[in-house]
């Protein structure tokens, strides 16, 4: 930021407090602008003795008006301060009268008398658009993108006989973003920075600390107002300097080219990273490469051979329309109204003419915004049309693209009729009548908000573990698929409705997305237990339960997501300010496992989405559906396409490409320690993207003879058994002191009898079946290694005699450290138990941490000063005291070691899909 000013008031603070000395205050000017800065420095306690603004335009009051009014502040609106460049008489004494000691010029479009502007004992300061003295005239902000400025801002001077020449007193300025537009600078900062500007440099002049530095006469520039006759586009020249010659003129009056032997004026431009989209080409006159108008806009071509996409034309008769719907522009014919529409065009009609009050009769001709609307009353027309028409839902967009009220009509009328309505999303679904329901399964590639095979046509069959029967037969993503699902993520989050949406706006889909996983929450946890053999009970609860809490806590982190000032080392005599940005990465992939199919998904997801970025994520081969479901959810709560892409299939072939994938920013793996090296491989190779993964465990249990028994043996064989033991957290050993071992071991095995092992939609049923056919052998066999080392099988350590993947939950003593159970995870219900020596808490803890793996770990003592040492000693990146299992979606998850790095659920994840941008300003 570029403050010239006092060292001694450099922050900006709105407590009363903070300022002694306070000022009487003149405020010439208009607009919302005009009364945020009213409204301010009289909450900072100085005095605004009059208020001079503009005359009532069509009975609207100009917003500092109302303020003041409001307030009881005179105010004086005068149609013009001079005749023939001499000030009237009347006007004057009418200032003079208020005994201001300072003038203050918010956004001023009049031309104020030199002698008003010296009147004051303090003179007048005026806030101007830009880094005086660049762009000196009305049309600042315009010219700023016109010229194509990699900065923008604006400045506090003070007022002189020149235009825009008075010495400087304080600047601030930006970063111009490559699609910023007028309104995007306006908002993101000219507006608000520029309103705490004017109240600090009212402060400064109280104060007697204001400077008074000479504009240079270097770098000085004056661009008057542009006409519509001068904004026609020369085609000739880069797509990055059309680009801005379009955005810079977006407003008013409007760049415009000739097509078809009419003037046609481009709206909403943006640059064109992403491949062009296929489309429809449009002669332009001038041009050297026809445009194309495809379903996202027109794009254009410049000479350089790049090229950038407008979004809306507007003709010559006024009327505006969406680009991507040129050839179809001319093919809308009147509708005829039924009895029902017309009463709701009546309705509608009253609305305008409430808006409007200054138009004696709304006609059909009547242009909303030539006849003095502003953008708010775009707003009230909206939620009014709503209000009374229904609950008919409506778009700002609507309004600025049917300005005339038949248009208007006609546009409301075909919403009414579902015309204008989104494509319906077709879904072939696989049905099964099955847990007193009927379950509807997508089983295609989801791309760009559409279901669809695979590009090649195939398909595999993705089998139901409790009696191993096909489910269905799901597309087989191929490569191309791949690539298509990355382009589609990358344009949604370049050119598409995301990139551009407010991070509320955002907060609020993914708040929907909850509702809609909860609301469907039985169908979800029968298909997570058809799909991966969950437990049904433990489904409803923890397979979907969690994963609707995850999306409604990342959900509110949206508009929460903020940068940091950071006080640097000064080199004087200049100084600097130093902040820091957090920004979405762009296209993300996700690799999810197989144990908790939707949790995992929305674990890694919902802080991708949260953070602004696109994702693409493949579901595990054999864990599919529920995947697909949710993003058929996710076109219901109102995702825009591209932005969630959902791709089945092989990790050799659909996981290989996303970890090379050159367009990618950022992978999130859960799995095993050899694929996630894999994986760290490809991404460093191909771009060197971000990456973070959940490998594979070992977690020592250490339960002290001096716990609690009963909740250590219940919580210890939830520890190792929750989800079949399927769990990436679950207790890989349980190291129990030599006091209470053959007593912890008996009571274990009681209670393994007591579990019901069978169908996981019974709801008495504890255990269900393991995940897949390969992964109960490779169980099968760590059990077989076990016995041949030489540990004790307790219980346990077969396949159950019954169709299926069951096995038996397992229970293994004298487990010793070198041997293979002790080393390696099972990913499975097997209880591996070794005895350590009593009270030896150090030789424990040498033997627990005696690992690669790092992701969790617990310990069952009474002794809470021995639970903190141990907790500080064990080498996890989760410790559980007297609880396990125990997570929660704001507390931070992930392991260390060969466990792998970054985080899961809580703010940090956050922080795993977003850059953090510096910026230093020199002033």
């Amino acid at each position: 930021m570029l403050w010239l000013g006092s060292q001694a008031l450099r922050r900006f603070s709105t407590r009363r407090a903070h300022f002694k000395n306070k000022l009487k205050l003149a405020l010439i000017g208009q607009s919302l602008f005009g009364q945020e800065v009213y409204s301010h420095l009289r909450k900072e306690g100085h005095r605004v003795v009059g208020v001079f603004t503009v005359p009532d335009k069509d009975g609207k009051t100009d917003p500092l008006a109302l303020a003041a009014e409001k307030d009881g502040t005179p105010v004086f609106k005068f149609p013009r301060w001079r005749v023939k460049g001499k000030t009237i008489k009347e006007v004057a004494e009418a200032y003079k009268s208020v005994g201001a000691e300072l003038n203050v010029l918010p956004f001023c479009t009049q031309f104020i008398p030199m002698d008003v502007i010296d009147s004051p004992k303090y003179g007048s300061i005026i806030y101007h658009p830009s880094i005086l003295p660049r762009h000196r005239g009305a049309s600042a902000i315009n010219w700023t993108l016109i010229m194509g400025d990699k900065k923008a801002g604006f400045s506090v001077f003070w007022a002189d006989d020149g235009l825009d020449t008075g010495p400087i007193l304080l600047q601030k300025s930006c970063d111009v973003e490559p699609n910023d537009t007028v309104d995007a600078l306006y908002n993101r900062f000219l507006f608000p920075e520029g309103i705490k500007a004017m109240v600090e440099a009212v402060q400064l002049i109280a104060d007697g600390k204001a400077p008074r530095i000479p504009q240079p006469e270097e770098g000085a520039t004056y661009e008057g107002i542009q006409k519509k006759e001068n904004a026609e586009i020369s085609w000739d020249q880069s797509a990055e300097v059309l680009h801005n010659w379009i955005r810079g003129h977006d407003k008013v009056p409007g760049a415009w080219t000739e097509i078809n032997g009419q003037m046609v004026t481009f709206y909403g431009s943006s640059l064109l990273k992403s491949s062009v989209p296929s489309g429809e080409p449009l002669e332009i006159k001038g041009a050297t490469k026809p445009g194309l108008v495809t379903k996202n806009g027109l794009v254009l071509f410049g000479n350089d051979g790049k090229a950038l996409m407008v979004r809306n034309l507007q003709f010559e008769d006024g009327r505006m329309i969406p680009a991507s719907q040129y050839f179809s522009a001319g093919e809308t014919s009147v509708l005829e109204l039924t009895a029902e529409e017309v009463k709701v065009a009546g309705t509608i009609k009253v609305i305008w003419a409430g808006i409007l009050s200054n138009v004696p009769v709304i006609e059909d001709s009547t242009d909303f915004f030539k006849s003095g609307a502003s953008s708010m009353d775009v707003v009230r027309l909206v939620e009014e049309i709503r209000q009374k028409c229904g609950g008919l839902q409506l778009q700002n967009e609507d309004v600025y693209l049917a300005t005339k009220f038949e248009d208007f009509i006609q546009k409301v009328v075909r919403k009414l009729r579902g015309e204008e309505s989104e494509e319906e999303l077709v879904v072939d679904y696989v049905s099964k009548e099955v847990n007193e329901m009927t379950v509807k399964m997508p089983y295609q590639c989801f791309i760009n908000g559409q279901f669809t095979d695979a590009d090649d046509g195939k398909t595999y069959d993705t089998i139901n573990p409790t009696d191993g029967s096909i489910i269905c037969k799901v597309s087989y993503a191929s490569l191309v698929d791949v690539d298509k699902a990355v382009a589609a993520a990358k344009d949604a989050f370049e050119n598409g409705e995301w990139g551009r949406m407010n991070a509320r706006e955002r907060g609020r889909l993914m708040y929907r997305l909850a509702d809609l996983l909860e609301e469907n929450q039985e169908e979800l946890a029968t298909i997570e237990a058809l799909d991966s053999g969950a437990v049904y009970t433990l489904a409803l609860k923890t397979h979907i339960g969690m994963s609707v809490q995850t999306f409604r806590y990342f959900a509110g982190w949206c508009d929460k997501i903020q940068g940091s000032t950071i006080p640097i080392n000064q080199a004087r005599p200049n100084r600097n300010l130093t902040f820091t940005k957090k920004e979405p990465l762009g296209v993300c992939a996700i690799i999810i496992p197989w144990n908790y199919p939707l949790m995992m998904l929305a674990w890694k997801s919902a802080a991708c989405l949260a953070a602004g970025n696109t994702l693409v994520l493949k579901p595990a081969q054999v864990t599919p559906l529920t995947a697909l479901k949710f993003a058929e959810l996710s076109v219901k709560a109102g995702f825009p396409k591209g932005v969630i892409n959902i791709i089945p299939g092989s990790g050799g072939i659909a996981g290989q490409r996303l970890s090379e994938h050159p367009d990618i920013r950022k992978l999130g793996f859960t799995g095993s320690t050899a694929i996630g090296k894999q994986i760290m491989k490809s991404c460093a190779v191909s771009n060197l993207k971000k990456v973070s993964l959940e490998l594979g465990g070992k977690s020592p249990l250490i339960i002290f003879n001096d716990c609690e028994l009963d909740k250590a043996v219940r919580m210890g064989m939830g520890a190792v058994f929750f989800n079949k033991g399927e769990n990436c957290i679950a207790a890989g050993r349980l190291f129990v002191e030599e006091a209470i071992h053959d007593e912890f071991v008996t009571r274990v095995v009681e209670e393994i009898k007591k579990m019901k092992i069978g169908d996981p939609l019974d709801r008495s049923t504890d255990h269900g079946p393991q995940n897949h056919k390969a992964h109960l052998e490779k169980l099968l066999q760590y059990c077989e290694a076990g016995v041949k080392e030489g540990a004790t099988l307790v219980y346990g350590g077969r396949q159950v005699q019954r169709p299926g993947f069951f096995m038996e939950p397992t229970v293994f003593t004298d487990v010793e450290d070198h041997m293979y159970l002790a080393k390696e995870e099972s990913f499975g219900p097997i209880m591996v138990i070794s005895k350590f020596q009593n009270g030896d808490i150090n030789g424990v803890l040498q033997r627990a941490n005696n690992t690669e793996y790092g992701l969790a770990s617990g310990v069952f003592t009474r002794d809470i000063n021995k639970a903190m040492y141990v907790s500080e000693k064990l080498e996890a990146g989760t410790v559980f005291v007297n609880t396990y299992n125990k997570t929660d979606v704001a507390a931070p998850f992930g392991g260390v070691k060969q466990s792998g790095f970054g985080k899961d659920l809580g703010e940090e994840a956050l922080n795993e899909y977003l850059k953090t941008k510096t910026v230093t300003l020199e002033y």
